[in-house]
Formats: structure tokens, sequence, C-alpha cells
């Protein structure tokens, strides 16, 4: 019959099976369906996510496990990295040697990790740059890494075969910390991704070990044992209310931040630098500098800048150096920073990991509980191994023993037996023993039948029969299984925990921003403000005030009153001199230093900077005095020494030294006053220890230069040292009438400087104080206006009514002044 030509021929699919297998038409959707869905799940199970019990995926996994088969072990010297990816691509991972290699670095990066498991050698690349080739690079497992491995020869995990049959591997290693919490992880699959934060070692352990022993402990417990994340940069981490939405959850968002310090550019006369010292996770200087420099050059939002440097190195660590230009606010500089460049970024925390196979999203406490539950099994197993295998020795041990108790015996069974099959069934039939025991003592060596080793082998026995029992507490006992697995943790952390690097900011997360960012503009107005130096050692600055303001005596009665030493005017943008006990003058930026509140009727210089922290001061060396740097048109500055002498420098102030002597001073003599003159009126007193009070005009002390030594100020007594040296105005009424304030410990007393008769320079002045039985001499003294006492610490102290007998004994007090100096009002 002709075939139709308009109708092709039909085709059996079948025809084409010439085996006789079944051929299914599938259709296309449904093919891709299947096939994408093996994918997704071979992408997930086989590469892209950990796995809850080891932390792992299967890449790491698999490089461990042969770096350990191939004895590449801390103890042992370092091998090529193209090897250890040799070895592992050819036989657990053939995915590409790159693929390896990049997991293997990961693993030996230890701002990546926080407790890395590979020792590498080389350059192993740093947050900005990649790792060199594998052929110039060298490894080995780190320690922490054989804690991960160190228990496989023991049955503790189930094997597979590897991709061609040829080998087995394990599915899971036994893991003897949290690996998963300490180290993150992170990975892309198909429709899901994982990203999970590092934390403290030792911080994770001590949670772990509180789940052991309270299994229904609920999470707020376990936060105050792991407050928040721990990264391997450090850094601040903000808003611990998003933390712990993380724990809760197993995802959250967290906001990490540069650690930075503001100071003094170094060389500098006081520039203001910003100085980061720690990075957010994944974040390094180059990023951020070439993120400035985009935002500066190009877009122009980054103002305020005047150089960026990058001193970062292996023994200091990171040091980025952003350089403020003259005037710049460094808090409303730091503020752009963060908004503007990766100092400051966002970690998305997704917990998402693999359980008995499944991707599931877990919480802190779920998390350890993967890893507890891994364990658990993990140390019986391995108990198990261990008494099996104690078992069986203990069988030969027993065997061997009887063999000995008759040991003539023996020989002539052996000496008669044909064979050696007949030897071993004569062996099992006269002394009951099994074919194992039986030969093994037919392969027991004659020099093992000696005295001395039955006595070891009974020794063994014991020894065996203890261990035996101590395994079958552990495999019988759950209670003696979690104790095991809580000591070993806590011997892993006492070996490789390590202090919090990362500090956390408590708080909801917009809250904290909030709070973070600083008021006031960027560029700072050069108006005129006021430098004050306390008697505690503080240095601060007002707002552009006037002088009124912090002198003022208005409203009296509604103040806090502070002691303060010096009071200097100066600019928000200018300059002052530091004069020390040494004789030094360390010019410095008034704008570093902190604002006083401007609250009307207080003053606290609790807020004030310490001078050593504003300019770098010797051992034993502490500021006495303020000199403003732009006032010119003074007579200068009146120092007073402890031996009596007096000097009045002469205003002419190096121009390109930062630091210099206002004074020549003798060995064993020091500062203890230094006073602005204003215009030369004011009057120069000393009082020494003996109670001694000498005044006399400022225009009696010719100034001198820089180098001068000075001249006699005060005749002192044998043994007497001066105790207080200042210029003091009798003529400011706004300040109101100067007075003394002299302490012996127990008493102290407060006289008006104007009972005291002015001398001539270099006499031995009057009498200020008459010292009582056991008193032998002052411990305090001070001259200036509206006098106030406070602790060392800051404390106001209640001063007595003022005496108007200049050698009265003083008024005990409950207690006694610390520091002297005159008060404040604000207005």
């Amino acid at each position: 019959m002709a075939r139709s030509k308009s109708r092709p021929p039909r085709i059996d699919l079948a025809a084409f099976d010439q085996a006789g297998a079944r051929v299914l038409d599938n259709s296309l959707a449904t093919e891709m369906q299947d096939s994408y869905l093996e994918y997704a799940y071979s992408v997930i199970y086989s590469r892209a996510l950990p796995d809850a019990r080891d932390g792992l995926k299967p890449v790491h996994r698999r490089i461990l496990y042969s770096m350990s088969e191939q004895g590449y072990r801390p103890d042992r010297g370092y091998v090529k990295s193209a090897r250890v990816v040799g070895d592992v691509m050819g036989k657990y991972h053939p995915h590409g040697d790159t693929a390896i290699y990049d997991a293997m670095v990961r693993l030996a990066q230890g701002f990546s990790l926080n407790v890395p498991l590979i020792d590498g050698h080389g350059n192993f690349g740093s947050p900005d740059d990649g790792p060199a080739a594998s052929r110039y690079t060298e490894a080995r497992m780190s320690q922490p890494a054989m804690l991960l491995v160190g228990e496989l020869d023991e049955d503790t995990v189930d094997l597979k075969p590897n991709y061609d049959g040829s080998l087995t591997e394990p599915k899971v290693l036994p893991a003897a910390f949290p690996n998963l919490l300490v180290n993150g992880a992170s990975g892309i699959a198909v429709g899901m991704a994982t990203n999970m934060i590092p934390h403290n070692l030792g911080e994770v352990v001590t949670a772990a070990r509180w789940l052991i022993r309270h299994p229904d402990a609920d999470l707020d417990k376990l936060m105050e044992f792991v407050p928040g994340p721990d990264l391997p940069t450090g850094g601040l981490l903000l808003g611990l209310d998003e933390v712990r939405r993380a724990f809760e959850t197993g995802r959250g968002v967290v906001r990490m931040r540069a650690k930075v310090q503001i100071g003094q550019v170094e060389g500098s006369r006081g520039r203001q630098a910003i100085t980061v010292t720690e990075l957010p996770y994944g974040v390094g200087t180059e990023r951020i500098i070439e993120k400035i420099t985009e935002e500066v050059n190009k877009t122009k939002r980054l103002q305020g800048i005047a150089d960026v440097k990058d001193l970062t190195d292996r023994e200091n660590g990171t040091r980025l150096v952003v350089e403020c230009k003259i005037g710049v606010n460094p808090q409303a500089l730091l503020a752009d920073l963060y908004r503007l460049t990766p100092m400051e970024q966002s970690f998305g925390v997704n917990n998402l990991v693999l359980v008995d196979g499944q991707p599931r999203t877990l919480g802190l406490k779920e998390l350890l509980e993967a890893f507890l539950d891994h364990r658990y099994e993990v140390v019986s197993r391995r108990s198990a191994y261990r008494r099996r295998k104690r078992q069986e020795r203990l069988h030969l041990v027993d065997g061997l023993l009887i063999a000995l108790l008759d040991i003539d015996r023996v020989v002539r069974l052996i000496r008669a037996s044909d064979d050696a099959r007949a030897a071993r069934d004569a062996l099992m039939a006269e002394f009951g023993l099994s074919e194992v025991q039986a030969g093994y003592i037919l392969d027991t060596p004659l020099r093992r039948l000696t005295r001395f080793d039955r006595i070891e082998l009974e020794a063994e026995q014991d020894r065996l029969r203890t261990e035996i029992a101590e395994l079958s507490r552990i495999l019988d006992d759950p209670q003696v299984l979690r104790k095991v697995v809580s000591d070993e943790l806590a011997a892993v952390a006492k070996q490789f925990a390590s202090p919090r690097r990362t500090t956390l900011i408590d708080g909801d997360l917009k809250e904290v921003l909030a709070a973070s960012a600083p008021a006031g503009p960027l560029e700072v107005a050069d108006d005129p403000c006021q430098v004050i130096l306390s008697a505690t050692g503080l240095v601060a600055r007002t707002v552009a005030q006037s002088e009124e303001s912090i002198d003022g005596a208005r409203r009296p009665g509604r103040t806090r009153h502070d002691a303060i030493r010096a009071v200097v005017p100066a600019t928000a943008r200018g300059q002052v001199l530091l004069v020390t006990n040494a004789g030094r003058a360390i010019r410095t930026e008034v704008l570093p230093l902190p604002v006083l509140p401007d609250r009307p009727g207080t003053v606290s210089l609790s807020g004030g900077m310490a001078a050593a922290e504003l300019v770098a001061l010797r051992a034993g060396e502490h500021v006495v005095g303020l000199v403003p740097v732009a006032r010119q048109d003074s007579p200068g500055l009146a120092l007073g020494t402890r031996r009596g002498v007096v000097k009045v420098c002469a205003p002419e102030w190096p121009v390109r030294s930062d630091e210099f002597e206002v004074i020549g001073l003798r060995d064993g003599d020091e500062v203890v006053g230094a006073s602005w003159l204003t215009d030369g009126t004011e009057t120069l007193a000393f009082v020494t220890t003996d109670a001694a009070l000498l005044r006399f005009p400022a225009t009696l002390v010719r100034p001198q230069g820089l180098k001068g030594g000075g001249m006699a100020g005060i005749h002192l007594t044998a043994g007497a040292e001066v105790l207080f040296f200042g210029a003091v105005r009798t003529d400011d009424p706004q300040h109101g009438e100067p007075m003394v304030v002299t302490s012996t410990g127990r008493g102290v007393k407060v006289t008006p400087f104007a009972q005291y008769p002015a001398k001539g320079r270099a006499t031995g002045g009057v009498r200020a104080q008459r010292f009582l039985k056991d008193e032998s001499g002052l411990e305090l003294a001070w001259i200036g206006p509206r006098p106030v006492g406070a602790t060392e610490a800051g404390e106001s102290v209640a001063l007595p009514a003022v005496d108007p007998r200049r050698d009265g004994s003083g008024t005990a007090v409950l207690l006694a002044p610390q520091v002297l100096g005159h008060q404040v009002d604000r207005g």
C-alpha cells in the first residue's frame, strides 16, 4: 500500500530502545521543572549552605578532612597551597581549583574568622586585596582545626562515598566547638542565601554550657552570656534590640561602625584628626579612602578634610588618619564619614542552615541545641567505640593471663600439636579460651611471658576495667554524658577563648543613631571664648560668651562652685599655652577642648578634658597655668617656683615651636604657680609652708626672655618651701575682694588679702597662720576672688566664714579641702 505523502510516518519511541528498557515521553515543562529542582537541591545541600552541626559547607569540610588525612597538621611543616588544592579536587571536590582555593583562603584569614582553621604562610589577602596564587602560598591546619577533625578515627560520624566511589569522606565533622556561631558563614543557593555573623568563642561556649545544665533556659538568659556578635575586626555594633531580634528569629539587620579616636595631628600644632583603629566587618582601609576621595572630589558632599593617610601595618594594626581642616568640628565630620563612607555598614543576619538535610532558619538557642545534640551523639559514639576497643583488649589480656598461670602446660600443648590450628584448638579446649584469645597467645613472643610482663598485664587489666566502667557510665547516664560534653567545652574555651573585640551599643537602632549624631555645624566660627583650667587639672572652654558669663557675680547663691585655677581669653579656633611645673609651655588648639554646658546658673568642669589627654606630659609633670597666645600686649607671664624664684617672662613666644621653656629652673626646683598679667598692675604673692605671706607689685620684677632664670622672689627660712604663687588683682570690684585661704589639715582660715601689708621683693613676708600644738606647717594655700574648696574628685567643700585675723589658727571643718581656687558663677 502506498504511503501518503501528506502525513509523516508515526514513530514508535520504544523502537529506539534496543536493550528493551522503557522510554518515557515527558513534556518539556515537566522536565525543566524536575531538573531545576534537582539542581537547586544539589546546590543547597552540596555547596552553598553550612551544616548546623559543624558549621561547614562541603568544600570547607573536604579541605580540612583532606589536610588531616595527608598529615598537614600544626606540628608539621607548611606545604604548598596548590598541593592541598590538588588533593581536595582530585579526591573529594571536583569543582575547580579556584573555588577550592578561595574557600581555603577564607579559612586562613584572621579578619574573616574569629578562630582561623588554617595556618597560612604567605599573602592570604586583606579586606581590600585578594591572596597570592596558590603556588606562592603555604598552609597547614591550625590548632583549633584539630578540634573539628580530632575524633574522626573513633567512629564518631558516618562516612559516605566520594564523587567516584573510590574513597569515603565524612558527612559531618565531629566539631568539638560551635564553629558555626564562632566563625559565621555566608553562601548563596538557589532561591535562598545564608549570612551568619561571628561571635566570641568564650561567650558561646559559656552559653552552651549553661544550656547543658538548664535545657529550658530562655533567650534573655542566654544573652547574658552572648550579649551580641563579636567581629574579628572589632569596631562598634549599634542597636542591641535588633541583635535580640536576630537571636530570636534568625533574621535581623545590625549596624556596624568603625571605632575612632579624635586627637591632634602629630607635629601640626594641634590640628585635629580622626584616627580609625577598628573597621566594620569586611571593610578595608583602601575601600574607605576610595569612597572619601569620591565624595570629596566628585559629589562634593564631604567637606572639611585636609588629608587622608593609611598608616596601617602589622605592628600597630589598623590606623587610618583623616586630618581635619583648621576650624572644622571633628565630631560633625565624623558623622558625615559614618553617613557617606563604609565606616558604617549594615549586616543582614540570616541564619539559614541545614538541619537533617533540610534548610531551616534558626535562632541562637536552636543553633546551640543543634550543636549540642551533635556533640551528644559524637561523644556517645566515641565512648561506645572506646569501650568496644577496651573490651576487646581486656578479652585478650584475660586470655594471656590465663595462659601465664600455667605457662609450662601451655608450652607442652603447643609442642605436642601438629600445626597452629591444632594448637589453637587444644588451647581452647584445655583452658576454655575463645578462638581470638588462643590465636593471640600463639602470636605472643616468648619474651612477653616473663613474670614482669604478668605484673604489667594485671595492672593493664585493672585499668581497662576501670575505663570500661567509666565509659559505660557515660553511655548509660545522660547526665554524665552532658557533664563530659560540658567539661570538654570548658577545656576548649580555656585554651582558645579570646577577649571580646567588638563594643556593643545598647538600645533601639534608630534611637542610638539619633543620639550619636553630633549637634552643631561642620565649620566652627572663630568667636571669642574662654579657656578654663580647674584646680583638679581639667581643661575646658566656654561657648562664645563674654567674660562676665564665667566670672560675673550675678545671682549669687544659685550657682554650683568649681575650683578654678586659671581663666584666659581666647577664640574657638585660636590657641593657648599650657604652662607646666617643669617650666615648659605647650601650645594647643582651643577647638578640641570640651565645651562647658551653657545652662543658666550652673557650671561644672566634670566634663572637662584632663591636660594629659590634650598634650604629652612627662612623668610627674602637670599643668599649673594658662597663657593666651594671641594677646601680645601684656607684660607677660608671672612664674613662681618652689624655691622662691620669681620671673616675668616677656610674651615673645616662638612661632615654629609648639613646646619651649619659659624659665630656666635649677635642679630640684619646679614652678608652683603661673599667672597671666593683663596690664602689669597686679600684685604678686607668695605663701610658704611655714605660713609666711609676701606680696609686692609686679612692677618690681623686670621681664626676661625665655631662657632667663628669674630673680629672688621671697626669702625662705630653713626647711621652708613655696606653697602658692600667683598674680592678684586688688582693683576688680566685679569679682569681689581677694581672699587668702590657708589650711593646716585641721584648721582652715579665710582672711581678706588687704589685711596683709605689701613688702619689698626678696623679703620674708608676714605670718599668715598661727600654728597650734602638733601643727608643723601649711598643707594648702590660695589667694584669689571668692574662694572655694573642692576634693581631688572635684566635689565642693564648704569653707568657714571670713576671719579678719591674719595670724589666726583657723576653723576646724568636717572635710578639709584638697584643692583650692576661686568660684565660678554663671547667671
